[in-house]
């Protein structure tokens, strides 16, 4: 049942989470399902697979979370933007793609979930301005960090942190990040489920 393997994977990660998030986040999984069969969100296919590798996956960077905003680059389905703003319902987090049948999906969701505290933006990062910078970025399965840098660099405040989500330890895509940023910690992430390996960047100015 998908329940009680989300509830496992969150004890699993010392996570407590309201009973109306966790509703939330099933209703959130089946309507990636749905949606998956027309608008090809995400290679996950299964339902049961979605609760490892998107939600545990997304809601493992819960503990390394500062801050009143995040924004969510090359969102794709949601994540981790979506979970994020679910357990965590003051923050604000701003869901960035440049795929309108993504941006529709996530439009849904938001409607469907009652989340006010996601903005939906349609826009590459590299061209997206915005008046207020984020405390947080987030960013999955996008671009190797020298080109995720390079496309946001312009969206970081002095105190801004990126919380890049990568596989494998990323040493060759280390050694080439812009000489304007720094890697202040690293984690290796143990997501219930998965058995990849899974590491945490937190990526900051210099």
């Amino acid at each position: 049942m998908l329940r009680t393997k989300l509830t496992k994977g969150l004890q699993a990660l010392d996570i407590s989470l309201e009973p109306a998030a966790i509703d939330k986040l099933l209703v959130y999984v089946e309507l990636m399902a749905r949606w998956n069969k027309t608008y090809n969100l995400t290679a996950v296919r299964e339902p049961d697979q979605m609760i490892s590798r998107h939600l545990l996956d997304s809601l493992a960077l819960l503990p390394w979370l500062a801050g009143e905003s995040l924004l969510d680059v090359g969102s794709g389905a949601g994540l981790p933007g979506v979970p994020l703003a679910i357990a965590r319902p003051e923050l604000q987090v701003t869901l960035l793609d440049s795929l309108g049948k993504r941006c529709r999906f996530l439009r849904q969701v938001r409607r469907e979930l009652g989340l006010e505290n996601i903005k939906v933006v349609e826009a590459r990062a590299e061209d997206w301005q915005s008046e207020s910078r984020p405390a947080m970025i987030t960013a999955r399965a996008v671009a190797a960090l020298p080109l995720l840098l390079e496309q946001t660099g312009h969206l970081f405040a002095a105190d801004t942190r990126m919380l890049a989500a990568k596989g494998r330890w990323p040493e060759a895509e280390l050694a080439e990040i812009p000489e304007a940023f720094k890697l202040q910690e690293s984690v290796k992430l143990n997501i219930p489920g998965v058995a990849a390996e899974r590491h945490l960047l937190v990526i900051t100015r210099k």
